[in-house]
């Protein structure tokens, strides 16, 4: 399904030789200040893992994995991965972090299903995942915020520095992050939806930190899904900026303080999935045997969109497109990738 839109008298700001030059220096610094604000070291990640380990990412549920076998490894099934959101908190065990130091490292993924394809959503997924150690009593909302500030305060001084390289650039994003939790945006627009709650909220306040969600509202609906297993649903979130070339809430990150074995066991019976107990990774959280931690993805393209002011994911990655969107995109004079 398409619904891509571009903007009336849009047009690039850079060249395409251009673009590429300012892809890489963000990629460059914002690496360099994300590893800074978070303490993080650059670490080697997979592109695919066993499916017998429970080490993917399983999203809402639905979404199939990429799949394929290994016939010298026994015809092992492997899936390629949809995100890293396991696999980096047995890393940070398996790579001997302590308190306080953590790992960042590129994420590239397929999303088959992706329902939409649009002005950010492709089915090629590319980010900074990243995990960090954090002491027991760490897992606090005040603990979460701070480290949302940090990780705003790096993507706002990397904007600040592609703007000195490249001076017809301007991303001018808000360092104050107003904090809202699902329940609460909900009971401020009962009326809408939840894509369009975002929307209203980021005219009102341009760098949000929404917050508690996989949460079943008040309403009975939940505002987004979130897997059982990674994120503890009473201390996550999503980055949200103001995109004000697409008039929309712009997501850049879904990150949060990661489930204890208390909160994975709750969770897991809520959304039905006692079946994963079995998989390794799953036995060795409940155990106890994995370090408490916080950790997240930031999408590479859509920073990448966000500083240089696209308006279409393909002008910063190559990908597929059905026929509609490409043949809207030359016409508007959007050059994809």
């Amino acid at each position: 399904m398409n619904s891509c839109i571009i903007p009336e008298g849009y047009t690039s700001r850079l060249s395409v030789y251009e673009t590429q030059r300012a892809i890489e220096f963000i990629k460059k610094n914002f690496q360099k200040n994300l590893g800074s604000a978070l303490n993080l070291k650059r670490v080697s990640a997979p592109l695919f893992v066993r499916a017998d380990t429970g080490l993917n990412d399983n999203l809402n549920g639905v979404e199939r994995p990429v799949s394929f076998d290994v016939p010298a490894v026994q015809g092992a099934e492997c899936q390629v991965v949809h995100s890293l959101a396991k696999w980096k908190r047995w890393a940070l065990k398996e790579y001997e972090f302590r308190e306080g130091k953590g790992l960042y490292t590129d994420m590239n993924a397929i999303r088959r299903d992706e329902a939409v394809l649009d002005n950010l959503h492709s089915v090629y997924v590319d980010q900074w995942d990243w995990e960090k150690v954090i002491r027991p009593q760490d897992r606090t909302t005040e603990y979460l915020k701070d480290t949302v500030r940090r990780i705003v305060s790096a993507i706002c001084m990397t904007g600040d520095e592609l703007e000195w390289e490249f001076p017809q650039l301007s991303a001018h994003l808000s360092r104050e992050v107003f904090f809202i939790t699902t329940q609460e945006l909900e009971d401020m627009y009962p009326e809408l939806s939840p894509s369009q709650r975002e929307n209203e909220i980021t005219k009102l306040h341009p760098t949000v930190f929404l917050m508690q969600i996989g949460k079943t509202l008040r309403s009975g609906q939940k505002h987004d899904g979130r897997a059982p297993d990674y994120d503890d649903w009473d201390l996550n979130g999503d980055i949200l900026f103001r995109n004000e070339l697409l008039d929309r809430a712009f997501e850049v990150s879904s990150m949060g303080i990661r489930v204890s074995p208390e909160s994975l066991d709750r969770q897991l019976s809520l959304a039905g999935c006692d079946d994963r107990r079995s998989y390794p990774f799953h036995r060795a959280l409940l155990a106890g045997e994995l370090p408490p931690s916080i950790g997240g993805g930031i999408g590479q393209s859509r920073l990448c969109m966000l500083l240089i002011g696209c308006a279409h994911i393909g002008e910063v990655q190559s990908g597929i497109w059905d026929e509609e969107t490409v043949n809207l995109c030359r016409a508007k004079g959007v050059h994809l990738l």
